[in-house]
């Protein structure tokens, strides 16, 4: 009987991975290719492509850009942005992981370029890691890429900690040296 349970146990360990294996995958934020949901003085938003479908919805309000993400993007809390005025940089990784068998998104991490707000001109660089989970999306950590030499490094291994994250009641963790604003 023992030959037996070793071989159920040594078939388990090949089906279920021991530890979750993280990647990244890159995609364009190049609001020319997205679609215009809306518009007006005061401010947009666009459908963007998001990695393999993943929808990707981008708004811009008060010279502040926000992102939501997710199927069910309408029962999402609204977007997040920075308090300065900001602008995104051009890319957005996704940091995928394998826990699940297949590469599924559980966080992105993208580049805001935020302004002095004496003189409106790009002052600072924070690379925010958004959790990717059903209902419960947001911010998880900002990391300040002008401060930090490894700054991306940092910003990924947050990612890769996303998904207990409590977007209700935990506070957005600021890693590493930060003089963004």
């Amino acid at each position: 009987m023992k030959p037996v349970l070793v071989s159920i146990a040594a078939l388990m360990t090949l089906v279920v991975p021991a530890h979750a294996a993280f990647n990244s995958a890159y995609t364009d934020l190049d609001l020319d290719q997205c679609l215009v949901l809306e518009a007006d003085d005061f401010g947009a938003s666009w459908s963007c492509p998001g990695y393999r479908g993943y929808p990707l919805l981008v708004s811009e309000g008060d010279l502040r850009f926000s992102l939501r993400y997710g199927f069910n993007i309408d029962k999402e809390p609204r977007g997040q942005t920075l308090g300065p005025f900001n602008r995104l940089g051009e890319r957005l990784e996704w940091r995928l992981s394998n826990a699940s068998g297949r590469w599924l998104p559980i966080a992105t991490i993208v580049r805001y370029h935020t302004a002095d707000p004496e003189t409106g001109q790009d002052s600072g660089q924070v690379l925010v890691v958004t959790q990717l989970v059903e209902g419960n999306s947001c911010h998880i950590a900002y990391v300040d890429a002008r401060a930090n030499r490894d700054a991306n490094e940092l910003a990924r291994a947050a990612a890769d900690a996303a998904g207990d994250f409590d977007c209700a009641s935990d506070e957005v963790e600021i890693i590493g040296e930060f003089t963004a604003w």
